[in-house]
């Protein structure tokens, strides 16, 4: 049986598309397994299906709504929860998910994520994945195919690669269109990410690491050679077991954190000869 959304009409500027299917729901609820006690944060929801689901198991959550509209509907549909339903109206892009902590409970983070703000939103995000235990997210199923592209398809790039190096991805299921209203054109998947306690393959500068792989993907069927030549030459590359040949979406992370860390080296070489 499914729950029909009603008396609000989902907006094209938010990318809104309101999950209605309760099978799907209770299937999402099943891999989150919400409980008691934990501090569970919903990105966008919307008008509370899954909320709903949510807090019936966890008894308290914190929402993230930029649609003011949506507000006094999620206010009277969860009034019976007091404090312990707190949401908070802004654009989940320029919060501060610190502002959450108020003890030591890692931040569980859920949300159906629109297509417009989604790889945005998960890079801002992975800035506070020492916050988080876990984030579980309804994407289109091309974004959850690039988070979790490995090295030599076409899939693969810079938010797999960021996303890999902070997080496990585990993606769940596939959702179809008719899940939601109004309906996609595109079929949804659910996928998990898990921050690493210990990271597999550690930069000594992640701001380094993510100029890497950005200005290695600024033109992705051009070489290394080519593309990273504003950073390092070719020759350096060389030294480091990397054929400058190849094309990005070849190397490993752990390759990208390799020439990450070498150009972290050299720069401070650089500023302690010119000292």
């Amino acid at each position: 049986m499914s729950k029909k959304p009603v008396g609000h009409k989902a907006r094209k500027r938010f990318g809104q598309n309101f999950l209605h299917d309760a099978g799907v729901i209770r299937r999402i609820i099943r891999s989150i397994a919400p409980r008691e006690g934990e501090h569970l944060v919903e990105i966008g929801p919307g008008l509370g299906a899954l909320t709903e689901e949510l807090l019936a198991e966890a008894k308290a959550l914190d929402a993230i709504e930029l649609d003011r509209d949506l507000i006094p509907v999620l206010r009277t549909k969860f009034f019976n929860y007091g404090e312990r339903f707190r949401i908070f109206e802004t654009d989940a892009l320029k919060f501060d998910f610190s502002e959450l902590k108020n003890d030591d409970r890692p931040l569980r983070v859920v949300g159906n994520l629109p297509y417009n703000i989604s790889t945005p939103l998960i890079f801002h995000l992975l800035s506070h994945s020492g916050l988080i235990r876990d984030m579980h997210f309804m994407l289109q199923k091309e974004v959850v195919d690039r988070l979790a592209a490995g090295p030599g398809t076409s899939d693969y790039g810079r938010l797999g690669i960021m996303t890999q190096y902070h997080c496990r991805v585990d993606p769940l299921f596939i959702v179809p269109p008719g899940a939601f209203n109004p309906a996609p054109k595109v079929d949804s998947a659910i996928v998990r990410l898990t921050p690493y306690d210990t990271l597999p393959h550690p930069a000594r500068d992640v701001a380094m690491l993510e100029t890497v792989v950005r200005t290695a993907f600024s033109q992705r069927r051009k070489t290394l050679r080519n593309n990273l030549r504003s950073l390092l030459e070719a020759a350096e590359l060389e030294t480091l077991g990397i054929d400058p040949g190849l094309r990005p979406e070849r190397l490993t992370l752990a390759e990208f954190v390799k020439i990450s860390d070498h150009l972290s080296d050299r720069q401070v070489t650089e500023h302690n000869g010119a000292e």
